[in-house]
């Protein structure tokens, strides 16, 4: 497995020449480094431990002008070598670059004491108690303290021998799968073009394979890698890694950006943050403060928004949002460092537990639903997140950065977790996932407005479905709306019935009036047979206006007592069965029928036979050719 070593420690206590001495690389490339001798940018080297592993190192600057250098540098290692002059003893710089490696949740480390030999032994013994005291409530408090001295070789070979032993501590563990390396450098060589190097934080990259640039989302693609100089078919996680991009200028790059598979990241200008306020902090942090935040390989202004209180003391920990000027692409669990505006200086880190934050509302539910994702684990932080998305849910690329879990195994677990019905795939073309309380509550919302539907209009077999989608749905997805109806009417607890759709024990009931006004209207139309009053002499004749009859004369079409025509007419469902077996009769014998025949074997004037005719035509049981009427599905 890759392993990456970060120098740490205050300027000029022999960071660089001490690497030199290990490696016999130089890190300073730079003429102003040279010049001035120290150390600006990231230098890159590598320490052959044996014959099959290969320590890469990364060497960062001390000066407290380039800190934003060092927490570049620190973003990708996994153990660091804090480096104390031992004519110096304990700096700001020493302090500052053990605070970030904190916060940056590094774990391991060695310390080196340099330059042993501009300084006596009983000096020696001082500097080193000192240093002793003052790594006691840090990470390095068991990290051995190794005296060296880079000009005459002592202690070098007792260092590299810890080297090998604290690599080989490093046990192999599964890493995301999702391909992600921060650019930390940008240069142009003559015949290749582009070339970016950075970290490979995750993943795995080989030559040929398309690449997509973050937060610009532009594509290109990998002509060639290299691994610690060497030419490489591939690049993974732990790996410091050279990539030569097809068809981009340098100008077009810039430190900070993220190299990953197309759609696969999520830039956003809001994260959600578990924010770690340190002791050392010079004042509380208020509500809405300007701060220089550092993520990955990038430096960014930001403003912090707390979302349970105005302001949080030193040495405190809360949840809160960071807002950015640009989109920032990161995956949950990423660490991050904020230094104040000024002057600056390292005053807390934070952890990523959302990376497409949205609105949340101070003092909202939604601010302990962030505490609880911040402590969560594995199946919790699938549910909590998709508690936070609510009705647009999340795809399953979506869920692999806001969980940080290999592409398989997060599959695996929403299957699981799908059979329980905690989530629900309600998109799979897009693969998009609903938490089983958000489609429950579209569930209890779906029956709430079809009850109350049912109790305003108990004369309406039910609701049509554009009505059931009204305001309310507004914010829910149409696929997500379609997924909960149809499996409500799957578990019969909705009704589908040609438009219409009605709870399982609705029963239409009408007020008693209205039931007198119904017996009425079908005397009236039983008693007139095949010759109907028109609707407006029925109105005349009940002395009622439209808005009255409507309501019961579309009951009594549902019910299947009625049967409308056309506006002016409707007819009794009995005497268009009759008018169709005269209709049926006539047709054993002849092969066509005009409207006289009609009117003969009917006895009805040119009044009702035209309209009958025509709805005879629409119900499919003639065909019109010509004035002739056929009967239809006859040869």
């Amino acid at each position: 497995m890759p392993v990456i070593m970060g120098t740490a420690g205050h300027i000029d206590h022999g960071k660089t020449t001490l690497i030199k001495a290990l490696t016999g690389i130089e890190c300073d490339r730079l003429i102003e480094e040279k010049k001035r001798g120290i150390t600006i940018e990231l230098g890159f080297a590598f320490l052959d431990l044996d014959d099959n592993f290969r320590l890469g190192i990364i060497d960062v600057p001390g000066h407290e002008r380039f800190v934003k250098n060092m927490v570049s540098g620190a973003s990708g290692i996994d153990f660091v070598l804090l480096v104390i002059a031992a004519d110096e003893g304990v700096m700001p710089q020493t302090r500052e670059h053990l605070d970030i490696c904190t916060l940056l949740g590094i774990e391991k480390g060695l310390v080196a004491m340099t330059k042993t030999d501009m300084v006596d032994e009983e000096w020696m013994e001082l500097v080193q108690e000192d240093v002793g005291e003052y790594l006691q409530n840090t990470f390095l408090a068991e990290a051995p303290i190794i005296p060296v001295s880079a000009h005459t070789g002592k202690g070098i070979d007792e260092l590299r021998s810890r080297l090998k032993e604290i690599s080989a501590s490093f046990k192999p563990h599964r890493r995301s799968d999702l391909f992600r390396l921060p650019v930390d450098r940008i240069f142009t060589m003559k015949g290749h073009g582009t070339v970016i190097t950075g970290t490979t934080v995750s993943g795995k990259i080989s030559v040929g394979e398309d690449i997509m640039i973050y937060p610009l989302e532009i594509t290109s693609k990998v002509r060639s890698l290299q691994v610690h100089g060497e030419q490489r078919p591939d690049s993974e996680a732990g790996m410091r890694t050279a990539v030569n991009l097809h068809g981009l200028e340098k100008e077009d790059l810039e430190r900070g950006f993220v190299l990953g598979r197309p759609g696969t990241l999520f830039p956003s200008a809001v994260w959600d943050l578990e924010l770690n306020y340190l002791e050392s902090a010079p004042r509380p942090l208020k509500h809405r403060t300007q701060i220089h935040f550092h993520h990955g390989s990038k430096e960014i202004l930001a403003r912090i928004y707390l979302l349970d209180r105005d302001k949080i003391e030193p040495g405190e920990k809360c949840v809160c949002q960071v807002r950015f000027e640009d989109p920032m692409a990161g995956v949950y669990g990423d660490r991050c460092v904020l230094r104040s505006f000024s002057p600056l200086r390292t005053i807390a880190g934070g952890k990523i537990i959302n990376p497409v934050g949205g609105k949340i509302k101070r003092f909202s539910k939604d601010v302990s639903v962030l505490e609880k994702l911040a402590q969560a684990r594995e199946e919790e932080v699938i549910l909590l997140q998709l508690e936070l998305a609510g009705a647009s849910g999340l795809s399953l690329s979506q869920l692999v950065i806001m969980t940080d879990m290999e592409n398989k195994e997060l599959e695996k677990k929403l299957q699981v977790m799908g059979g329980r019905q905690e989530v629900f795939l309600f998109d799979k073309d897009k693969r998009i996932y609903a938490s089983g309380d958000m489609v429950r509550d579209t569930e209890s919302v779906m029956l709430e407005k079809l009850e109350a539907f049912h109790a305003k209009n108990p004369i309406k077999e039910g609701m049509f479905r554009g009505e059931l989608s009204g305001k309310w749905a507004r914010d829910i997805p149409e696929k997500l709306f379609f997924f909960v109806l149809e499996r409500m009417v799957r578990k019969e607890r909705i009704v589908s019935e040609q438009e219409y759709l009605r709870l399982p024990g609705h029963k239409v009931s009408l007020a008693a009036d209205q039931e007198e006004l119904k017996k009425k209207i079908m005397a009236i139309y039983n008693s007139a047979w095949i010759q109907p009053p028109t609707v407006k002499k029925l109105l005349e004749d009940l002395d009622l206006q439209m808005k009255e009859a409507a309501p019961v004369l579309k009951l009594l079409q549902g019910q299947g007592g009625l049967i409308k025509i056309n506006e002016e007419f409707y007819f009794t469902q009995k005497a268009i069965d009759d008018l169709k077996g005269k209709i049926f009769t006539f047709f054993k014998s002849n092969e066509e029928m005009g409207p006289v025949e009609f009117k003969e074997i009917t006895g009805l004037s040119r009044k009702f036979a035209i309209p009958l005719l025509e709805f005879m035509d629409k119900e499919k049981l003639t065909i019109r050719v010509g004035d002739k009427r056929k009967l239809r599905g006859r040869g």
